[in-house]
């Protein structure tokens, strides 16, 4: 239990199903100084999610799993983030803490289930005799979250449970509403997952040291950037071919500024820059940690931002529906989703000599590597990958 409405009501519906609930609230991080205390301090959740505890009788515990927080999540953000990668907390979160240690601490306690407020679905079919679970997207279009979910295996699906995910957002606060829950009018948590919303910026300075480097401009007409748009519009040459993403040198563009280090900044990204006196706003081209560079393009329509394909990093890759994995040589029409909230769009993932290839029907902006990219059929999550 967050401390939230969500995972307020969850509890509350089990419990009137007639199930045995236990509160369980994650404490992941003790650390205060990058934490808005204003936005969602740790303390307060826990303090809500024990008040509704008391209201609706059940049993209140606080697992600190700080530590396993540090190693898994924290610390691999940091590793990523000085590749230049930009991680995604929330999906590891869900695969190394919510649905590992914390699903492996609450068996122990004699559980059956771990239930959490997401907002997805859960159903089964049979394959082949055996019971094979699958991951639908909530019923509420605006808030589902079967993209943070996207790593998930068969063994943490089936000891999974979502009370809410065939509810809508309303629905869920006229519950809590009428339930007389504590948390029924509290906002929604945007911050990193149970721990509150942090400063990005001073986070990363713990351990990444600001760094002055250049900020280069390329111009939308540049050679290598012709060259991009001309490949993102080729749907004839080869797949490892379509996902390469140009490759920019200082030679490229002209120096227009200063940044405070490379390994701050991601693919897409518009506010930070503070570098005015430009037509359209500068976005985030590409970044080189090694030569502590950013290069940057004017306007959201930049060729440069746009990309036909993405090799899918083979360590990562995670069949949800093991039975529907491709083989070698092998290709399936998917729905994607490159970021959380994005709407669906139409592509090909293919295994080609042990590697995944997504090729999309129509260019995408702002490939990040390190992100997740998720893939539908219909509304049911079957794989997901790190982008690399």
């Amino acid at each position: 239990m967050s401390g939230g409405v969500d995972s307020s009501v969850a509890a509350h519906l089990l419990k009137e199903q007639g199930h045995e609930v236990i509160a369980l609230f994650m404490r992941n991080w003790n650390e205060a100084s990058v934490t808005l205390e204003d936005e969602c301090p740790w303390i307060d959740d826990s303090r809500d999610a024990m008040m509704v505890a008391e209201q609706l009788g059940i049993p209140f515990q606080v697992l600190d799993l700080s530590a396993e927080y540090k190693t898994r999540i924290v610390d691999y953000m940091f590793l990523e983030y000085s590749k230049g990668k930009t991680p995604n907390p929330d999906v590891l979160c869900n695969r190394e803490i919510k649905f590992d240690i914390f699903l492996k601490a609450a068996l122990k306690l004699g559980a059956d289930f771990v239930a959490t407020g997401h907002y997805v679905q859960k159903a089964e079919t049979v394959v082949d005799g055996k019971t094979t679970y699958r991951l639908l997207a909530g019923a509420d279009a605006n808030k589902d979250q079967s993209y943070f979910l996207c790593q998930l295996n068969q063994e943490q699906l089936a000891k999974a449970l979502f009370p809410i995910g065939a509810l809508q957002k309303p629905e869920v606060r006229k519950i809590a509403e009428e339930a007389g829950l504590v948390t029924a009018a509290k906002k929604d948590s945007q911050g990193l997952c149970f721990i509150g919303k942090i400063s990005l910026p001073e986070f990363l300075q713990q351990q990444l040291k600001s760094k002055k480097g250049d900020v280069i401009e390329i111009l939308d007409n540049s050679p290598k950037v012709n060259e991009h748009s001309t490949k993102v519009m080729d749907k004839n040459i080869l797949p490892e071919d379509r996902v390469i993403r140009p490759v920019f040198i200082p030679e490229d563009g002209n120096k227009i500024g200063e940044h405070g280090g490379a390994h701050y900044y991601t693919i897409g990204q518009r506010k930070g820059l503070q570098i005015g006196g430009k037509t359209e706003p500068l976005f985030v081209l590409q970044t080189d940690v090694v030569s502590n560079t950013v290069y940057v393009g004017q306007g959201v329509h930049h060729p440069a931002l746009l990309g036909s394909g993405v090799e899918v990093d083979s360590l990562t890759f995670n069949w949800l529906r093991p039975d529907l994995a491709l083989k070698e040589g092998g290709e399936m029409r998917f729905k994607i989703r490159i970021r959380y909230r994005q709407p669906l769009f139409e592509g090909v993932l293919l295994l080609k000599n042990g590697r995944y290839f997504a090729l999309f029907d129509a260019p995408e902006k702002s490939i990040t590597p390190g992100q997740f990219i998720a893939f539908y059929l219909d509304n049911e999550l079957v794989a997901s990958g790190e982008m690399k």
